[in-house]
């Protein structure tokens, strides 16, 4: 299998997107990283000498959204997104390793078909339901979570300031 791999910076965020099935219709990687940027928290763009982070966003069909969704999160259906956070070596391993590494932020996993499926149940563009989730997604590889209702307030928050200066609507209107 080809795994279709492009690369884009902007800002603070390397975006990279696989594109496994050969999905047509997404978001450009030019949206996706200007998204992805716009949803990272505490970080200041205008210093030359900032690490750059790196973000894998693969967009999936519904059998492999839910063989991982099984797999991680012990749930026995596709859903719309994943979240994989970067879990960084021990410590004594880090004189070893490439310090890059250490720069990469994580992996979303977005079901394709359940985006859609959802963007209708939702009366949303893809556009809308697409960025709102790379935000969702971006926020939780970042340590923001919805577990708890003062968590999900935090969060949801967040989304709706993040997704007003890109230009969108609440998403929970």
């Amino acid at each position: 299998m080809t795994i279709d791999c492009v690369t884009s910076s902007a800002n603070s965020l390397d975006v990279e997107l696989q594109n496994p099935y050969d999905y047509q219709n997404l978001p450009s990687l030019v949206q996706l990283s200007q998204w992805a940027n716009a949803a990272m928290q505490n970080c200041d763009t205008d210093h030359q000498d900032q690490v750059v982070k790196s973000l894998v966003v693969r967009v999936v069909n519904p059998v492999e959204a839910l063989q991982l969704n099984q797999d991680y999160r012990g749930k026995a259906y596709a859903t719309n997104i994943l979240s994989f956070p970067f879990d960084a070596p021990p410590v004594e391993l880090i004189d070893t390793l490439d310090m890059a590494e250490f720069s990469h932020l994580g992996d979303l996993v977005i079901c394709e078909s359940v985006l859609k499926q959802e963007a209708q149940q939702q009366n949303k563009t893809l556009l809308q339901h697409w960025v709102h989730l790379l935000v969702h997604g971006v926020l939780h590889l970042q340590g923001f979570d919805h577990i708890s209702d003062a968590e999900a307030e935090i969060m949801e928050a967040l989304e709706i300031e993040i997704l007003e200066k890109l230009g969108f609507t609440n998403p929970y209107h």
